[in-house]
């Protein structure tokens, strides 16, 4: 039993089990045992908020040990602290994920700051790797120049709302999102800022996107690949950018047919793709704090996030983003936060 916390429990998530295709409740398992007790040079956090993404389903094809607490992005505030880097009351932000409650060092943390107006959930959001990634996508990798064209794949998920509200901010000119439903392009147009956005059900990405951008489009910004790659390639004009951020096409269904595209197009039109890991440009978290939390503190900068409420759901939570559950970023919060 944990001398600080002597009445509470603790609760980790651990895969069990290797999936094929959807994951489901069965590949994992939540277990109680007491809070762990923080040494010298470590605190102990009851986690607030957790992140749920896209990646957590490619890692559990493998970079997840099995029988052992998944990591992630989360959010939680120091009860005991054996390190003065790490006062109790501090919110940090930290990875050991999937977990009520965790031991931390310093330098595995971030203490986050105080930024009057902005909602703590936005530091898992726009504020955290989800903002991040857009940002650098669209600063670092692909720079976006003003009155540019935009087309953003799965546009209504965590990291396409980010590319959406930063590229208007950024001055885009024609922004085209694709999504999965018809309510959810309805929220792209009505609520994020896009000005064309489709659900990919309805026919071909490459003719959907052809009639969203009649003219083409200067840069693409891909979270999904597959046919939307395909379609992106032959839409883009001349020294058009790919900025890879993620595959989610292919997450769930390892026999996906590969991506088929005239590889001509990008000697002829100087094309150029890359893609990028958001944890080689922590670097540009101040450039982002300077850029969003201003505009998130006085409301002309949202984040668009789902809420799921409770940790025991936090599964679920995952389950339903992976099939397009969720409206922006998801995130699951303490039923005590």
């Amino acid at each position: 039993m944990n001398a600080l916390l002597p009445n509470a429990t603790a609760v980790t998530v651990h895969q069990i089990a290797r999936p094929d295709g959807f994951p489901t409740a069965a590949h994992f398992r939540f277990v109680e045992t007491p809070p762990p007790e923080p040494v010298r040079g470590t605190a102990l956090v009851e986690n607030l908020y957790w992140s749920v993404d896209p990646y957590h389903r490619e890692m559990m094809d493998g970079a997840f040990a099995l029988n052992a607490p998944l990591e992630g992005r989360t959010l939680g505030r120091v009860v005991a602290s054996r390190d003065p880097a790490l006062p109790e009351g501090a919110v940090v932000f930290h990875r050991r994920g999937w977990r009520t409650h965790a031991v931390v060092a310093p330098d595995e943390t971030q203490v986050l700051p105080d930024l009057p107006g902005v909602p703590l959930s936005a530091h898992l959001g726009l504020l955290g790797g989800t903002g991040l990634t857009a940002y650098v996508a669209l600063t670092r990798i692909a720079p976006l120049r003003g009155g540019e064209s935009l087309f953003v794949s799965g546009a209504a998920g965590g990291v396409g709302t980010a590319v959406g509200r930063f590229a208007r901010l950024m001055g885009v000119g024609l922004l085209v999102g694709s999504t999965g439903s018809a309510a959810k392009a309805a929220y792209l147009t009505e609520r994020v800022g896009y000005d064309a956005a489709f659900d990919y059900r309805r026919g071909a990405v490459a003719d959907l996107l052809a009639r969203a951008a009649p003219d083409g489009i200067d840069m693409f910004v891909d979270n999904v690949g597959g046919d939307h790659l395909e379609a992106a390639v032959g839409a883009l004009r001349d020294r058009g950018r790919i900025v890879r951020v993620g595959t989610i096409s292919q997450y769930n269904r390892p026999d996906t047919p590969p991506v088929r595209f005239d590889h001509a197009d990008f000697v002829e039109k100087s094309l150029r793709m890359e893609g990028f890991l958001v944890r080689d440009h922590t670097d540009a978290r101040e450039e982002l704090y300077a850029f969003a939390a201003p505009r998130l503190a006085d409301r002309s900068l949202v984040s668009d996030e789902t809420i799921v409420v409770g940790f025991e759901r936090i599964v679920a939570a995952f389950e339903s983003m992976l099939r397009g559950g969720n409206v922006g970023k998801m995130i699951v919060e303490a039923a005590t936060a």
